[in-house]
């Protein structure tokens, strides 16, 4: 899986910016961060856990 960007009139920062809004939409930034240190199976399960609350929290909030 790829991400590309393209460079319009040698505007550089702009597509730098839109690489991290894409890096970040794709969730590859926060795998990336997971990664850099061990991650015991526990603690995995309990940050999964966590995660999902949070986005049946944040869904109940649009219903209401």
């Amino acid at each position: 899986m790829a991400i590309t960007v393209d460079v319009q009139d040698d505007n550089l920062e702009k597509a730098l910016r839109i690489l991290k809004k894409k890096i970040q939409i794709d969730g590859l930034q926060k795998e990336l961060k997971l990664r850099r240190h061990y991650e015991k199976p526990s603690e995995k399960k309990r940050r999964k856990i966590q995660e999902a609350e949070r986005r049946r929290r944040k869904a109940r909030r649009r219903f209401y």
